[in-house]
Parts: structure tokens; C-alpha cells; sequence
């Protein structure tokens, strides 16, 4: 796998590499300040997606997989997703109390937030049918953007192999002997882990909070970076996290505003489906052995 990931680059796939990693990063901590600089991040984050089509091929395996196998990894992926980041709040929850006290309150205020904005008309008041129409606009405009930055969040995924490239590149050019024998795994961990303190850190640049606030968001995020930076090694799939990523976000947002427990009743749903497809998977494949089997004595 390093060695499809540390393939020559160009430097047009370099500079565009170093765009959405280091470039969107100081552009992130600026949004904190300018409304433009927090466009300009969208629209690195929309454009990492035709950069991702290229940094897909460094990923994958060469075999090819059918749809029942996509679908149960993806399942499976998420379902690890869901478990990891459990145990990573109730831990937060215990070990950085301040902010996971701060944070529910944002989410209570900016929920709360929106849900004042359209509550334009006193509840006793009857409602014409226009101003019902401007209520379902304005709820709509909410969620949507939320779900629209969820979408995105997925994306940076592509950030998160970018930099692993680059670390690795890094790590080739530094250590060329160790490099030349092939014991490079200890490389892709230390990628991997960098890239999760990074995941960290970004989620607190374009905000100003207490230091036990900061402490907590980044051991926090750094620890779901993990995972997603696990997921993405073991599935060599770039969009499969992407859409792991996309989901459990807009899973989340959606918990926000309607239904708190939608992430544990997808899982739930997930389950059964997941066992399914495997019984399913485990039987093609014993049949197919079957056929090979029979094929073999035929020959004999």
C-alpha cells in the first residue's frame, strides 16, 4: 500500500495536495473571523472531491468487490464508527467535563437558536397559509445548510489521505534505508497519528474558548479522526469513509433537531442488514468453492 500511496506526483497533484491540507488549515483558523475565508473553505472542500478522484487509485487493492461486498463493509464500517465514537464520548464526557458541558449547551442554544427564528407567529395566533409556507422555508434553509456542511465534513476524508501522502513522502525522503527494506508500517502509523492530532486541532481553529474547552475538543476529535483514519486503511476505500464520515454527521444534525436517538436506530437497523448480507456473501462464496471443487474432479 506505501508504495502505490508514495507513487511520483506531479507537481500540479502537489501544489493541489498542499492546497487542502495546509492551505485549507489556514484558512479554517480565518473563517473564525471572515465570512469570506469560511466560503473560500467550502469551496476547498468541494474541490478536494475531483482531487480525491485521482488519490482513490493509490488506495485501491486491484480486486474487485460486488455490490453485496461494498454494502457490508460500508455497514460494517459504520457500525465500527458508531461503537468507536460511543466510547469516546462517555470517556470525554468523564475525562473533559468542561467541554462536553459546553458543548451540549451550544447544541441546546443553537438548536433553540433556529427554532426561535421561525416561530414568527404566536402560537394562538391563526397562521395563513403563506406564513406556513415562510415557517417550512425557514426550517428547511436551517437544516439544510447543516446537512449541506455535513456533506462536506465527508470530505475531508480526501484531507486526511492527502496528508498521510505527504507524511509518507516526508518519511520516504527522510529515512531511505529503513524505506528501502520495507519495514514501513511504523510510517503509516505515525501518519495516521498525526493526521488524527491534526483532525483535533482544526476543530477548534476557528473558535476562541477556554483552554480545558481547546484540551478536551482536540483529544476528543483527534480520537474520531482515528477511527476514520482506521476505517479508511482497513476498507482501502476513499469514498466508503467519505460516506461513513457524511452520514453519522447528517445522523447527528438530524438528532439535533427531530430525534435524539437516530444514530443508535440506524446502528440498530444496520445490525441485521449487516448479518444478512454476510450469510448471503458467506453462501455465494461456498458455492463458488463448490463449483471449483466439482470442476477439479471433473478434470481428474
Amino acid at each position: 500500500m506505501t508504495k502505490n500511496l508514495t507513487a511520483p506526483i506531479s507537481k500540479q497533484l502537489l501544489l493541489a495536495l498542499l492546497t487542502i491540507t495546509i492551505g485549507a488549515e489556514l484558512i479554517l483558523y480565518l473563517s473564525g473571523y471572515s465570512q469570506l475565508a469560511g466560503t473560500i473553505y467550502d469551496a476547498i472542500m468541494v474541490s478536494s472531491f475531483f482531487i480525491g478522484l485521482k488519490l482513490h487509485r493509490r488506495l485501491h487493492t486491484g480486486i474487485k468487490k460486488t455490490k453485496i461486498q461494498h454494502t457490508r463493509q460500508f455497514i460494517g464500517a459504520f457500525l465500527l464508527f458508531i461503537l468507536g465514537s460511543t466510547f469516546i464520548n462517555i470517556y470525554s464526557s468523564y475525562a473533559f467535563q468542561d467541554f462536553s458541558n459546553d458543548y451540549e449547551q451550544y447544541v441546546d442554544s443553537y438548536t433553540e437558536a433556529v427554532s426561535d427564528e421561525s416561530d414568527i407567529i404566536e402560537p394562538n395566533e391563526p397562521m395563513e397559509p403563506v406564513d406556513k409556507m415562510w415557517e417550512v422555508i425557514d426550517e428547511i434553509d436551517a437544516v439544510g445548510y447543516d446537512i449541506f456542511t455535513d456533506i462536506l465534513a465527508g470530505l475531508e476524508e480526501v484531507w486526511r489521505l492527502a496528508y498521510i501522502i505527504l507524511i509518507l513522502l516526508v518519511f520516504k525522503k527522510i529515512f531511505p534505508r529503513r524505506w528501502k527494506k520495507g519495514r514501513r508500517d511504523i510510517f503509516v502509523l505515525l501518519a495516521l497519528f498525526v493526521t488524527s492530532v491534526l483532525f483535533g486541532i482544526d476543530h477548534t481553529l476557528s473558535s476562541v474558548q477556554s483552554w480545558q474547552y481547546e484540551i478536551g475538543a482536540i483529544v476528543t476529535f483527534a480520537n474520531m479522526g482515528l477511527l476514520f483514519g482506521l476505517i479508511l486503511l482497513w476498507t482501502r476505500n476513499l469514498w466508503m469513509t467519505v460516506l461513513v464520515h457524511s452520514v453519522y454527521d447528517i445522523l447527528a444534525t438530524l438528532s439535533w433537531y427531530y430525534f435524539e436517538f437516530i444514530v443508535e436506530i440506524a446502528a440498530l437497523i444496520f445490525i441485521p442488514i449487516y448479518l444478512v448480507l454476510l450469510a448471503i456473501e458467506n453462501k455465494q462464496v461456498k458455492k463458488s468453492s463448490d463449483i471449483v471443487v466439482s470442476e477439479d474432479i471433473a478434470k481428474a
